[in-house]
């Protein structure tokens, strides 16, 4: 019978083993430096969009608060004898476009979708991004109260309520003039609530940013 070299035997079996380990570690290693590219390509998509997103937000700022004052000039002078009662036609018609906000959240949805959220290990920057894209979620309540109460009432209001041939001879155009001053009053109320939200919205982009940025 042969004698079996145990030592040699031994020392093939350890190679094996090194040889695998190695393989392993590498492996893991590779796999690590993807999930680290990943994440960093991750994380500079959401710069990107939040960076964008504050920029859409600060100019709705703008708008509604040009709209606010405009409303000021307005209300005054309605269902009044107002001799420049005129100047305030086209002023009407101003307030009553809305100023949108989509965000962009498409890097964030792909986190959540694909599974590579769980790449962000960062405990406050994770928190940081869910409390983000929920804020937006909030905002929304106050952009879609103003679109409300613009297809509830205005849309109808300018439908039976406005004589455009009055305005074509130089005349008040504009019936119930109660009634256009009372849904005014409720848009001001909006764009306030509307103004209060993207101010919310811009902050929370500024913190997120922060965080996003030191990483």
């Amino acid at each position: 019978m042969k004698k079996i070299n145990w030592q040699y035997t031994i020392g093939e079996i350890l190679i094996v083993i090194v040889g695998i380990s190695i393989a392993f570690s590498m492996n893991k290693c590779a796999e690590h430096s993807k999930n680290e590219s990943h994440k960093k390509q991750y994380l500079t998509n959401l710069i990107n969009d939040v960076t964008s997103d504050k920029k859409a937000l600060e100019e709705n700022v703008l708008a509604i608060e040009k709209k606010i004052n405009t409303t000021k000039e307005i209300l005054p002078k309605l269902n009044t004898n107002a001799p420049d009662k005129m100047s305030i036609i086209g002023k009407v018609f101003s307030i009553v476009a809305l100023n949108n906000f989509t965000p962009n959240d498409n890097t964030y949805q792909a986190l959540i979708n694909s599974g590579d959220f769980k790449l962000i290990d960062d405990f406050e920057m994770k928190t940081a991004i869910e409390k983000h894209y929920a804020t937006y979620e909030n905002m929304s309540d106050s952009y879609e109260r103003l679109e409300n109460i613009q297809k509830k009432y205005v849309g109808d209001y300018f439908i039976h309520n406005i004589d455009y041939d009055d305005f074509s001879k130089g005349q008040f155009g504009f019936k119930d003039e109660k009634l256009l001053k009372n849904i005014i009053l409720s848009m001001r109320g909006a764009f306030d609530l509307k103004l209060k939200a993207t101010k919310t919205g811009i902050k929370s982009c500024d913190n997120l940013l922060t965080i996003l940025k030191k990483a």
